[in-house]
Parts: C-alpha cells; sequence; structure tokens
C-alpha cells in the first residue's frame, strides 16, 4: 500500500524522474493499490483457500512480467532511474510470488 500510494504522492516529480507519462505511473499505482488491497483481505482471512493464494501468485507473477514488458517498450525514453523501478519491481513481485508458492500450505494455515 505504501509503495502504491508514495507513487501517487509523488506522480508529478517522478513523471519527470523517470521520463515516463502521469498516465503510465498513475496505472502502476493503482496496480499495486490494488494488489494492496487483495493482499490485505487475504492475510485477514483465518483460513485462506488455496485458490486465493493461487491467485495472488498468478497476479504477481503476471505484474512482474508486466513489468518487463513495459521495461522493454519503455527502454527507448524512459531514465535508468524509471527502468530500475520496473525491473527492481518485477524482482520483488517476481521474488513474492515464489516465495508465496513455495509457502503456499504455510499460507493457508497461519
Amino acid at each position: 500500500m505504501l509503495a502504491g500510494t508514495a507513487l501517487l504522492l509523488a506522480l508529478d516529480w517522478l513523471k519527470d524522474l523517470y521520463n515516463m507519462s502521469r498516465e503510465t505511473l498513475l496505472f502502476i499505482a493503482v496496480v499495486n493499490l490494488a494488489y494492496s488491497a487483495y493482499s490485505l483481505s487475504i492475510a485477514m482471512l483465518k483460513k485462506r483457500p488455496v485458490v486465493l493464494i493461487l491467485l495472488l501468485v498468478i497476479a504477481n507473477l503476471s505484474w512482474a512480467a508486466n513489468c518487463l514488458r513495459l521495461t522493454l517498450l519503455l527502454s527507448d525514453h524512459a531514465s535508468i532511474f524509471g527502468l530500475t523501478h520496473l525491473v527492481g519491481e518485477a524482482l520483488v513481485v517476481g521474488g513474492l510470488a515464489a516465495l508465496e508458492w513455495q509457502y503456499r500450505k504455510v499460507l493457508q494455515t497461519t
């Protein structure tokens, strides 16, 4: 939730620093906030159905792939800061997906 909120608050400044459109950054912020809401709703459950964890893993893998896709699409004009943000987010979210998959049985009951 912090990442999406911070991105929204610094949108105009990051637009210039990243050399990306406001719309692209707004899209990234909204996806981050939606992910936060979904993962928080799952975290608050005492028992988490495996299907909800699977959806989270699929969503994270999809977002990681999308971040890499954006990196390729924007590489001709985005700044090194913007491209680093996208690659870093892909690595973090992809890593989360791997951990969520690895510990899916534990996540169902803790």
